[in-house]
C-alpha cells in the first residue's frame, strides 16, 4: 500500500440498466435497488483506494432527488472524500440516462463510510492528495459527517440509557407526541 494516493485514483464510473424487475408499484425504480447498487459502487471504490478489504459501517445521507425510470441508465460516478485511519467516507452522485431523449438527471446523492478490515496491526488506509479546492471542501465535508457519524452511533447505542425518565421527557417535550 502506498502512503497517500490522488482522489482520482479511487475514482468509479459504474452504468446499469434499469430493468422492469426493479420496478416498484409505481413503475419507478424501487429505492431499495437503488441503495444496493450505491452500495456495490461503494465497495469497489474503497477497495481501489485501499487496496484490501472493506466492509460498509454505515449509510452517512441518502437524498432522493428525483425518480428514476424504468428503461434509464442509472449512472454512478464515486470517490474517496475523505480517510481516517481504516475508514474512508465514498461520495456518491447518481444521474438517470433517458435513452430515448439523452436527457440526464441528477437523481440521488448519497455518502457511505467503509471501514478497511487491516491484515496487520498498524495498517491504515492511504491518505488522500487534495488537489484542489473542491478536494479540501469535500475532504473538510467527510471530516464533518464523520464526527456526526458518531454522535449519531451513540444515540443508536442507547446513550439515553442511563436518563432518568424524567430527563428524556423534557428532551422530547415540545415534539409531535403523546404519552398514554
Amino acid at each position: 500500500m502506498q502512503n497517500f494516493k490522488f482522489v482520482t485514483d479511487s475514482e468509479t464510473i459504474f452504468t446499469e440498466l434499469m430493468v422492469p424487475g426493479y420496478a416498484n408499484f409505481g413503475d419507478k425504480v424501487h429505492g431499495g435497488v437503488i441503495l444496493s447498487i450505491m452500495d456495490k459502487v461503494a465497495y469497489a471504490t474503497a477497495v481501489k483506494h485501499c487496496e484490501g478489504y472493506v466492509v460498509t459501517i454505515g449509510v452517512d445521507a441518502v437524498e432522493f432527488h428525483k425518480p428514476v425510470e424504468i428503461g434509464n441508465l442509472l449512472t454512478m460516478k464515486s470517490r474517496v472524500n475523505y480517510v481516517g485511519k481504516t475508514s474512508m467516507i465514498v461520495g456518491i452522485r447518481c444521474e438517470a440516462t433517458d435513452i430515448k431523449t439523452g436527457a440526464i438527471s441528477h437523481t440521488n446523492t448519497a455518502f457511505f463510510t467503509m471501514n478497511m478490515k487491516p491484515e496487520h496491526e498498524g495498517d491504515m488506509v492511504p491518505g488522500l492528495i487534495l488537489n484542489n479546492d473542491e478536494d479540501v471542501r469535500r475532504f473538510a465535508e467527510g471530516l464533518y459527517m464523520k464526527n456526526m457519524g458518531a454522535e449519531k452511533r451513540k444515540t443508536l447505542r442507547g446513550d439515553l440509557e442511563g436518563s432518568t425518565v424524567e430527563e428524556i421527557r423534557k428532551v422530547i417535550a415540545n415534539e409531535r407526541m403523546q404519552i398514554a
